[in-house]
């Protein structure tokens, strides 16, 4: 394993293992965590999903536009979010045919819906099917999480961390769980599961969808 990568468990603690549900919800919560800080996102995750039936298409769809906004959902990301529901209503997307898929196929699908590209895809791929050779390159807490590991001049791209993440083949997925593991324990902030909801998002490093 790669040194750099090898010591984080020991110098940070052991790597919680996070999974997320397949299906609606989990592709939903990738696009409420676009491009905003994950306290952002979780506060904006536990207000959307008190809302009856948030969390399934037919009913996502039938919700209004303003509860949407009052939830902190930005006009863009509700016609996104409205998107995958229809998108999922209509077949163009189900929870199990995207699990038959293979890696490649399966981030197609996904970003061929309005809204959502590689990050998303990426994302959703390694939490709620746990694949085991995704890497989201486009993560900017990825790209942040090593330069500082590896004492960087500067963070690098999302194309020069994807040919980075090579070395790691086929076991990137653990390489950014890693990664993440590492700089949330350098920054002190939570994941977006572990952030509770009252949480204001301060400046920094956000999810990206790349």
């Amino acid at each position: 394993m790669d040194p750099d990568l090898a010591r984080i468990e020991r110098d940070v603690g052991r790597l919680p293992w996070r999974t997320r549900e397949p299906g609606f919800s989990a592709l939903l919560s990738a696009i409420v965590s676009q491009q905003i800080s994950n306290q952002a996102a979780a506060a904006i995750w536990g207000r959307l999903c008190a809302l009856p039936g948030c969390l399934t298409p037919e009913r996502f769809l039938a919700l209004e536009d303003a509860e949407l906004r009052v939830a902190g959902l930005s006009r863009p990301k509700i016609g996104h979010a409205r998107a995958l529901a229809e998108a999922f209503g209509a077949g163009v997307l189900a929870t199990e045919a995207l699990a038959a898929l293979d890696d490649a196929a399966a981030i197609a699908a996904i970003s061929s819906v309005r809204g959502l590209g590689a990050w998303s895809a990426e994302v959703y791929l390694l939490f709620a099917l746990q694949r085991p050779d995704v890497f989201p390159a486009g993560d900017l807490a990825l790209q942040a999480s090593l330069a500082d590991l590896r004492g960087l001049a500067a963070r690098p791209s999302a194309r020069e961390l994807r040919a980075m993440a090579e070395a790691w083949a086929p076991h990137r997925a653990l390489a950014a769980r890693l990664l993440w593991h590492w700089w949330r324990y350098r920054t002190g902030r939570p994941s977006m599961d572990e952030s509770p909801p009252s949480i204001v998002a301060p400046r920094g490093v956000t999810n990206a969808d790349a």
